[in-house]
């Protein structure tokens, strides 16, 4: 069973920039898939990004490219989400999401999942 644990959200003003971490824990995590997706209130789970943690491939969704930025430490079995230039809309509670072998855009893809982390953007 893998375990996920998130870290890295808080409040930052529009324009600011946060990092995400999400460690992964307690299998074999090679060819593993570590994404982030996003709730915000009254809408449903939103892709994010994704990262391959053996071949180093990604996948972003299209209202954050350009913005996010999703790379992965093989040593420590996290994967980091650098988002910049934050706005309003990218509020929302960030969930990482696990799955083995290939890059998913589909919640139902992925089989593990963390508890999630707040992120505001408010002025």
């Amino acid at each position: 069973q893998v375990q996920l644990v998130e870290s890295g959200g808080g409040l930052v003003q529009p324009g600011g920039s946060l990092r995400l971490s999400c460690t992964g824990s307690g299998h074999t995590l090679s060819s593993f898939v570590m994404g982030w997706f996003r709730q915000a209130p009254g809408k449903e789970r939103e892709f994010v990004a994704a990262v391959n943690m053996a071949y180093r491939n990604t996948q972003y969704g299209d209202s954050v490219k350009g913005r996010f930025s999703i790379s992965r430490d093989d040593a420590s079995n996290t994967a980091y989400m650098l988002m910049n230039t934050l706005k309003p809309e990218d509020t929302a509670i960030y969930y990482c999401a696990g799955r083995y072998y290939s890059i998913s855009d589909r919640e139902r893809q992925y089989a593990y999942w963390g508890q999630g982390t707040q992120v505001t953007v408010s002025s």
